[in-house]
């Protein structure tokens, strides 16, 4: 009887030996936790399509801020709700404007204890839902756009925001930013690019979480899913551009662009895992198919095992509790 000449399985023999030869890690501190606040709410306001996320008035905000960092994570990401929208989404770049309010309480509740993040991009505030101005044939105008980017982001900065998640997908907008924030004086303000966006089905919830007003779709900015090519090239343009960090969205269906731009740059690479990747996994732990937890923290460290620095989950806190009591 012959007898294999290598066992492997010697170093999968017990939880301990496991955990001392696994070859990647997940903590706390690389998870950032998406966050909704909406204006005119007195108490949080449940979104059915993501159980257990809520819309977030200013003072649940703020405790929830607080909560993020107590839990370790890394930082938090806002998404802003307004009551009322335009055009050219005035309240983007509002200093009263909800996203702007939001970021100030929450920079005063936690500034320092995490990275205060903010989702720089049109879509939430426009009457029509496009991540830009439209042009009088409907089209998103680019340079256009550009001007509204940069005028979001003195302000948000201003509010308290120490990274700007630029998240609309128009050629250029790295730079834009970047001139209009050095050109303030802001040049501490880090910017991070969704250089690869791509254009797709797993947004579904979050525009219920945003109250999207969108008719149509953005594939005229957002990547098309079959090029991994084009969304390596996006990034590295971001970083010519002066990204200080760059993501891939959504995660899971493109861990392969993930892994593609981990090696194609040299600064740090962020993954989201996005509305609908949160959705499928509550929907079918909620009938019993698969188990909630374990699929979480599988997705979760096989986003960082694809080479994400830093992952955006609306499970943070969760899995941030959960990797405490691992320890």
């Amino acid at each position: 009887m012959s007898f294999p000449d290598h066992r492997p399985r010697r170093l999968r023999q017990s939880a301990a030996v496991r955990r001392l030869v696994r070859e990647t890690h997940l903590v706390p501190q690389q998870l950032i936790l998406p966050v909704f606040v909406r204006e005119g709410l007195r108490e949080p306001l449940p979104i059915g399509s993501m159980p257990g996320v809520v819309q977030h008035s200013v003072d649940s905000l703020r405790r929830a801020a607080t909560a993020a960092a107590e839990s370790g994570i890394g930082g938090i990401m806002l998404f802003g709700v307004p009551e009322t929208r335009d055009a050219i989404g005035s309240a983007a770049d509002d200093p009263e404007g909800i996203l702007n309010v939001g970021a100030r309480a929450v920079a005063e509740e936690v500034g320092g204890a995490l990275v205060v993040q903010t989702d720089l991009c049109l879509d939430e505030f426009t009457d029509h839902g496009h991540c830009g101005v439209l042009r009088a044939d409907g089209a998103v105008d680019n340079d256009a756009t550009l001007e509204r980017y940069a005028s979001m982001a003195i302000a948000q900065a201003r509010s308290g925001s120490e990274l700007l998640g630029l998240s609309g997908m128009m050629d250029g907008q790295v730079a834009a930013v970047r001139r209009a924030l050095d050109a303030e004086g802001l040049i501490d303000t880090i910017v991070m690019a969704y250089a690869a966006k791509y254009a797709g089905a797993f947004y579904g919830p979050f525009r219920e979480a945003v109250d999207s007003q969108l008719k149509g779709d953005r594939r005229t900015y957002q990547l098309d899913a079959g090029n991994a090519r084009e969304g390596v090239r996006e990034a590295v343009t971001d970083v010519e551009e002066g990204a200080d960090i760059v993501m891939v969205k959504p995660a899971l269906p493109y861990l392969d662009v993930l892994v593609a731009v981990r090696d194609a740059v040299d600064v740090p690479v962020w993954g989201y895992q996005v509305s609908g990747e949160y959705a499928m996994i509550e929907a079918a732990a909620a009938h019993g198919w698969i188990d909630r937890r374990g699929a979480i923290m599988e997705a979760l460290l096989g986003i960082r095992r694809a080479g994400a620095d830093a992952v955006l989950s609306y499970w943070a806190l969760e899995a941030a509790h959960w990797l405490r009591e691992e320890l």
